[in-house]
C-alpha cells in the first residue's frame, strides 16, 4: 500500500489533516460554481433574459445525471476510504473499477434518451414558448457530455479517498477553467449565444474526465479502472449504492423540487423565472464552499472509521463543525450584504433584478447553518449508515421541501413567499441530522448516555 498518500489521514494533527482535505475540495466546488455563475453571466451579456430563464429551466434536467456521478462519487469514497483504513487495498481496487464501468454504461444510455427526448423533458419541467428552443438547444448540445460528466463528478470525490485530494482538485480546475475561458469566446465572440454555453461545458467535461482517466491508469495510484478489477459481488455493489443511492437521491430530489418551483414560479412570468434563476446562482456561493468542506472531511472520517480509531473520529468531527460554522457566518454577511451587486451581475432587465435581489436575500437565510449540515450528512455517510442516509436525503428536498412548497403555494399568491420553502427546510433538515447523526454514532460506536 502507498502510504505517502494515507499518511495525511492517519498521523496528521487533526487540523492540519482537515484542512489538507477541506482546502482542495472547496476550490473544486468553487470552480463549478465560478462555471455555473461564467454560464449565466456571459448568457446575461446577451442581454436577453428568455436565454438566462432558458437556461435555468434546462440546468435541472441536466443536474439529474450529475446525481449519477454522485452516487458513484459519494458512495465510492465512503466505501474505499473504509477499505484503505481497513487495510483492504485490493478490494478497493475492485470497488474503483465497478464505479467506473458501471458509471459510463449508464452514461452512455442517459446520452441517448437525453438527446433523443431533449424538446419533451424541456416541455415538462417548465420551459415556455418563449424559451422552448433555446432550453432545448442547450439541453441537447450538453447531453453529449453525460459519461465524462458521470465520470468525473465520480472519480473528483473516489480520488479523494486515497488521499489524492490535489489531484482531485485539479481535476475539477482543469475542465471547469476550460469552461470558462471557453464561455466568452462561444457565447459572444462567436455570437453562439445558449449553444456556445452548452458547447463550452461539453469540452470542459471531456477534459476533467480525460485528467481523471490519465491518473487512473498511472501508476501513482491504488485505484484501478482494469477490467479484470470489476466485481459486484462481494459487497461492492451493496457498499456503493448503500449510501450512493441516498446521496444521489438527494441530487434527485433537488433537480426535482428546482423543477416543481420553476413552474410554480413560471406563473409570475418568465422574469421571475430568471430572477430565481440568479438568486439560486448567488446562493450557490455559499452552498458549494460548504459542499466542498462537508465532502472534504468524508474520507478522512471515513478512514478514521474503518481504522476504529474513535478518539480521531471525533476529533476531526469537532474541529469540523467549528470550521463550517466561522465559514457559514462569514459567508452569509458577504452574500446577504452583497445581494444586490451579484444580482445585477447577471441581470438588466429591471423586473428580472427586483425578483432576483429579493430571492436571493431569501435564500441566504439558512446560511449560517448550512455548513454544520453538511458536516453531520457526511459524518453520517463516512460510516456507512445507509438508513439514515437514506432518510436525510428524502427528507430534506422532499418530505420537508415538498410539502412546505405545496403548502405556501395553496395558501399565498406570492413569487416570494414560494422562496421562503428553501430556508425553512433547511433549518429541520439540519435539526433532523443532528439527531440522525447522534443516533448514528451512539450506534456505530457504542456511546453511553454517561
Amino acid at each position: 500500500m502507498n502510504n505517502k498518500s494515507t499518511d495525511i489521514f492517519q498521523n496528521a494533527p487533526v487540523p492540519k489533516a482537515v484542512i489538507f482535505n477541506v482546502i482542495p475540495s472547496i476550490v473544486s466546488m468553487m470552480m463549478v460554481l465560478v462555471y455555473n455563475l461564467a454560464d449565466t453571466f456571459f448568457i446575461g451579456k446577451t442581454e436577453n433574459a428568455l436565454m438566462v430563464a432558458a437556461v435555468s429551466v434546462a440546468t435541472p434536467a441536466f443536474l439529474l445525471f450529475m446525481a449519477i456521478g454522485m452516487l458513484f462519487g459519494v458512495g465510492g469514497t465512503s466505501l474505499i476510504s473504509r477499505m484503505l483504513g481497513e487495510q483492504r487495498e485490493d478490494d478497493a481496487k475492485c470497488a474503483s473499477s465497478f464505479c467506473f464501468w458501471t458509471g459510463l454504461c449508464i452514461g452512455i444510455v442517459s446520452l441517448i434518451f437525453m438527446f433523443i427526448f431533449a424538446e419533451p423533458i424541456c416541455m415538462k419541467i417548465g420551459a415556455s414558448d418563449d424559451t422552448i428552443e433555446y432550453a432545448t438547444l442547450y439541453l441537447r448540445i450538453v447531453s453529449l457530455s453525460i459519461p465524462f460528466l458521470i465520470l468525473s463528478n465520480s472519480f473528483s470525490n473516489i480520488i479523494r479517498a486515497e488521499g489524492r485530494a490535489n489531484i482531485a482538485m485539479s481535476g475539477m480546475i482543469i475542465g471547469n477553467l476550460a469552461n470558462i475561458v471557453l464561455d466568452p469566446i462561444m457565447i459572444l465572440a462567436f455570437d453562439w449565444n445558449v449553444a456556445g454555453a452548452a458547447i463550452a461545458t461539453v469540452i470542459g467535461n471531456v477534459l476533467s474526465a480525460a485528467f481523471y482517466f490519465l491518473h487512473l491508469v498511472s501508476k501513482k495510484t491504488m485505484l484501478s479502472i482494469r477490467p479484470k478489477d470489476y466485481r459486484i459481488g462481494g459487497h461492492i455493489a451493496l457498499g456503493v449504492f448503500a449510501i450512493g443511492i441516498p446521496a444521489s437521491l438527494n441530487s434527485v430530489l433537488m433537480s426535482v423540487s428546482n423543477i416543481l418551483i420553476n413552474k410554480k414560479m413560471s406563473v409570475f412570468g418568465d422574469m421571475a423565472v430568471a430572477g430565481l434563476g440568479v438568486a439560486m446562482k448567488v446562493n450557490m456561493i455559499v452552498v458549494m464552499l460548504l459542499i466542498g468542506l462537508g465532502t472534504g472531511i468524508q474520507p478522512l472520517l471515513g478512514y478514521c472509521y474503518g481504522a476504529g480509531n474513535r478518539k480521531r473520529y471525533f476529533s476531526v468531527l469537532k474541529f469540523s463543525c467549528l470550521l463550517a460554522f466561522g465559514l457559514s457566518a462569514v459567508m452569509t454577511c458577504i452574500c446577504y450584504f452583497g445581494a444586490s451587486g451579484l444580482v445585477k451581475t447577471f441581470l438588466t432587465d429591471a423586473n428580472a433584478y427586483n425578483y432576483g435581489f429579493s430571492f436571493s436575500r431569501i435564500l441566504i437565510l439558512s446560511g449560517p447553518i448550512l455548513g454544520l449540515m453538511f458536516v453531520f450528512i457526511n459524518a453520517i455517510q463516512s460510516t456507512g449508515a445507509a438508513l439514515p442516509s437514506l432518510i436525510l436525503s428524502i427528507s430534506r428536498q422532499g418530505l420537508v421541501y415538498l410539502p412546505i412548497l405545496f403548502l405556501i403555494d395553496y395558501y399565498t399568491e406570492s413569487a416570494k413567499m414560494l422562496v421562503y420553502a428553501q430556508p425553512i427546510t433547511d433549518y429541520a433538515a439540519t435539526t433532523l441530522a443532528a439527531v440522525l447523526l447522534f443516533i448514528t454514532l451512539k450506534k456505530k460506536f457504542a456511546i453511553t448516555n454517561s
